[in-house]
């Protein structure tokens, strides 16, 4: 007798079938080894293959695994161009300490947030148009799709821009501005996604600029969007911030990024 025409198998109870599937997705999700500059590598070439890095702006900085100092992308090099080689290691003062060229000035404000949020060790911020585009007329993400779930009550709005983030006033503003939460939509700027792995961040990242897209192609209806339940919403940004599903979607990506670009793994354009 199958499963399915097991009478059980439509009985059970929601908590078995959750309990059921964690172990499942444990098991089978998120095994592809990768070494943490390769992690990276596809990061910011998923990123810019998304449309998040048009011009040198944006950045990707991770602890380092050692515990001495930030891995970065060189200035210099956008994240098209970011290979296993072209990395650059600082430490909590913006010196380079390892890998070719400098790192970007903004990365001061990411210093800012580390030193608030030992929880983390990864930070995202780019540019992508569609989050632009919502900063520029003032409107917060809207959670109302379940693809967006995982920003409920878990995405801030700084709603001023502070300038150029190249100061400390500015990473104060930005770290002050974003709190507990793990991601912010920064007016007149782009956003920043946060995470206590690579994968968190980069995952919050891409999900982030689809969000912003739908809701974008909503309003363009002039209907008006209609919001999920808090409970509902609150259940979807849970199970889909599971461990198991950030690391097999980033799976997913690396695959097909390291395909379309196998150069990455090895030497820097």
């Amino acid at each position: 007798m199958s499963e399915a025409s097991d009478p059980r198998f439509f009985s059970q109870s929601g908590e078995s079938i959750r309990a059921r599937l964690d172990q499942e997705m444990s098991a089978a999700l998120g095994h592809t080894v990768l070494s943490l500059k390769e992690k990276m590598a596809v990061a910011c070439r998923l990123l810019a293959d998304e449309g998040h890095a048009r011009t040198l702006a944006g950045q990707v900085t991770v602890r380092d695994s050692g515990g001495s100092g930030y891995w970065t992308t060189g200035f210099g090099a956008g994240l098209a161009e970011t290979t296993v080689t072209n990395l650059v290691r600082v430490d909590d003062s913006m010196t380079p300490i390892e890998g070719p060229g400098m790192p970007n000035p903004a990365v001061r404000f990411h210093l800012w947030i580390y030193q608030r949020r030992p929880d983390l060790n990864c930070i995202i911020h780019t540019h992508p148009p569609h989050c632009c585009a919502l900063g520029l007329i003032d409107e917060p993400l809207s959670v109302a799709h379940m693809d967006a779930a995982v920003f409920y009550d878990d995405c801030a709005f700084l709603r001023t821009w502070p300038g150029l983030p190249v100061a400390n006033e500015e990473g104060q503003t930005i770290a002050d501005a974003l709190g507990g939460k793990r991601s912010i939509l920064l007016a007149h700027h782009g956003i920043l996604t946060t995470g206590s792995s690579l994968e968190e961040a980069l995952y919050l990242a891409v999900l982030f600029e689809h969000a912003a897209e739908v809701q974008l192609l909503a309003r363009s209806t002039g209907e008006r969007i209609r919001q999920i339940d808090p409970a509902l919403a609150r259940d979807a940004h849970d199970f889909m911030l599971k461990t198991s599903m950030i690391n097999g979607t980033f799976d997913y990506w690396s695959r097909r990024t390291i395909k379309r670009h196998p150069d990455l793994l090895h030497a820097a354009p």
